[in-house]
This record gives structure tokens, sequence and C-alpha cells, in this order.
């Protein structure tokens, strides 16, 4: 084991309440885009002739559903990807009893497939969708499944429960990860640039021992970090986490 997988090893000894924050850098080893990359979510839209940020907008899913529908099935719903040894491992400290929080801006799911308990959505998941008329709650598949726009039974509009630009996060969700946060003696930080906010914000509120970044590119935190690595974040985890 090298000095930064072992001083990692002594970091996540001697903590007792770790928090994890992550990002899409955590899912694309498991084959999933991530948002910003040549290739990535972002990039596929260029097809639609329209900005991300207005595609992927509250407004937009209001006015042109069809659209929003046929862009969101092909790129940000992926129900054929696994865990990758990154999730297995957080989950693996968690019944540690070292992890007390995934705080994940990821909608994919794939933490509670490996395992993981307490895992705070802040950007929502595809995997919970809801009529907006009757509320009734429904699966990925209806949306997967539907021709063009998913409908309920009451003929409302389903829509996914994923946060869209000009929505606001969960009140209960922030909260929740503000005090893991603050609470936390070690906060380890992987596979996000940290360029997403209120997200990125949650590190002002870490006030313990231990900071570590795992991520292949810079991000705003590296300087403040008393551990910063650049590799794989599954590759690290699984040599570091028993």
């Amino acid at each position: 084991m090298d000095a930064q997988l072992e001083q990692l090893a002594e970091m996540f000894g001697r903590a007792k309440r770790i928090a994890f924050l992550g990002g899409a850098g955590l899912s694309t080893e498991s084959g999933i885009p991530d948002f910003r990359s040549s290739n990535g979510v972002y990039a596929a839209l260029q097809a639609y002739g329209r900005p991300p940020e207005e595609l992927l907008s509250h407004e937009f899913f209001l006015r042109h559903t069809d659209v929003f529908f046929d862009y969101y099935r092909k790129y940000l719903v992926h129900p054929q990807a696994k865990p990758n040894p990154a999730h297995f491992a957080l989950a693996r400290l968690e019944q540690q009893g070292k992890l007390t929080a995934v705080i994940t801006q990821n909608i994919d799911g794939l933490h509670q497939q490996a395992g993981s308990r307490r895992v705070l959505e802040l950007h929502g998941s595809v995997y919970r969708n809801h009529c907006m008329r009757c509320g009734k709650s429904y699966p990925v598949e209806s949306v997967l499944s539907a021709d063009a726009v998913p409908h309920c039974d009451c003929g409302g509009i389903i829509k996914p429960d994923v946060v869209l630009y000009g929505e606001g996060l969960d009140p209960a969700t922030l909260t929740a990860a503000v005090e893991a946060v603050s609470q936390a003696d070690m906060l380890l930080i992987g596979g996000t640039q940290l360029s997403v906010y209120p997200a990125a914000g949650l590190v002002d509120y870490f006030r313990g021992r231990d900071l570590a970044v795992i991520n292949l590119s810079v991000t705003p935190r590296d300087a403040e970090a008393a551990l910063t690595i650049r590799r794989p974040i599954g590759e690290v985890l699984a040599a570091v986490v028993p």
C-alpha cells in the first residue's frame, strides 16, 4: 500500500463519524456518463439544439414535456448500471459503524443497490416518480415503457422525482445533509468537482479533523484538504476499506 492509501486508511481508522459527499464521477465507473465531459450528458444535449440549463429546466418540462422525456429516457436513466467497488466500499464503511451518511448528487440509486442505508439524494432519484395531479407513485418502469409522455390512470403527467433547473432541493434532505457534515469528524469527498451549489457549499459546514478528496480533476477544496488523491475512487476505496 502506498503512502496516500496508508494515510487514508489511518484517517478511516481514527474516524468515528464519516460523512461522504459524492457526485457523477462515482458513477462513471459503473458506465454512467458524467455531465460535463466531452462525451457526457450535457454533450448529448447538442443534438437537441438547446443548452442544458433550458432542456433540463422545470419550465421546459412543462412546455415541451415530450421532448424532455425523449432526452430523459435516452440519457438520464440507466437501469442496466450496477454498483462499482466504490459503492460497495462505502456500504461496508456504514456497516462497520464508521460512515453516518452518503450525501450524493447522483440520481441513479446505485448506493442503495450496494447496500447503503442512509443515502441523502440531494437531486432526487429516477426510481421515484409521481403523478402531478393525484400524487400517485410510480416505478421507473412506468416512465421507460411509455411511448412518449407517461400518464397516470387519472390522466395526470407522471413526473420523475429529480431536481430540475429552477426547482429547489428538498428542505428536509438538505437539512439532514448539513447535520451529517457538521457532526462528522471526517469528510470524504469523491467523484465531484464541487461546481454545483448548494451541494458544494455543504463543505463549509465541516468542522472535523480530516478532509480528504478523491477526484480525477482539481476541486476548489484541494488546498484545504489534508489528503488529495487523483485516482479512480473505486480503485482507492477497494484497496483501503476491508
